[in-house]
């Protein structure tokens, strides 16, 4: 691994967004960072704009129209020049000091997918609700099942990569979907994952958590879908 650029994509997350690139900038985990707004309707993208508007490092993309995580992620490839990308949310559900542990996993393993899993470790987690919670745990054992390779967390954040992959695969998904299919497509890219326990704080429905019951059916049948094809 020689450098990382890290992608921040983000719909309507003005309470939450200042600070979630503050946590970026002051882990200093980033040789470039990448703001995806998904088409915000509210003070998101001003936010973003104010909070980075002195630091060449970062660049500003926004989508045309909000479709959803993938979409965002998708937009991002082409700026994308360093050896390495990770994704982070623009809320406060991750914290950006787990990446130095997953970058000094990347630099032994540089070609792996590096998965930060909020399931394995003594790590402190906080509002961890139990819907979320087991729906979350059975996701990832159909998916361990069905593509014959044991992941504690499929649908975590965060995910460090060789940005050769990343800018050289075709992602369909445009929603949270783009969990599962990163993944499943790495696997065919290169048959080795691996997990780094990371902290967690989960916000609630009420706080602006946008993945829903219908997101994590999805995910189940595209675990089956990216399984058999592409």
């Amino acid at each position: 691994m020689n450098n990382l650029t890290v992608i921040i994509p983000f719909f309507n997350e003005e309470q939450f967004l200042k600070e979630s690139i503050k946590r970026v900038l002051s882990s200093k985990v980033a040789d470039f960072l990448i703001l995806v707004d998904d088409c915000s309707t509210d003070n998101s993208l001003n936010i973003a704009i104010e909070t980075t508007k002195d630091l060449e490092f970062v660049s500003i993309l926004r989508s045309k129209e909000n479709l959803g995580k993938g979409n965002a992620l998708n937009l991002a490839k082409e700026s994308i020049e360093t050896s390495h990308v990770v994704i982070h949310d623009g809320d406060l559900e991750y914290y950006p000091q787990d990446i130095i542990e997953m970058i000094k996993e990347s630099k032994l393993s540089p070609k792996s997918l590096i998965l930060g899993s909020r399931f394995q470790g003594n790590i402190k987690r906080e509002n961890i609700y139990k819907r979320t919670y087991f729906a979350n745990k059975l996701m990832s054992l159909i998916f361990s099942i069905i593509h014959f390779y044991k992941i504690s967390d499929i649908a975590t954040c965060y995910k460090l990569m060789p940005t050769s992959f990343f800018k050289n695969t075709n992602f369909e998904e445009k929603g949270f979907a783009i969990e599962v299919e990163l993944i499943a497509k790495f696997l065919k890219f290169n048959k080795s994952i691996v997990e780094t326990p990371i902290r967690y704080s989960g916000r609630s429905y009420e706080e602006g958590k946008k993945i829903k019951t219908s997101d994590g059916i999805n995910y189940i049948l595209k675990t089956f879908k990216y399984s058999l094809f592409n």
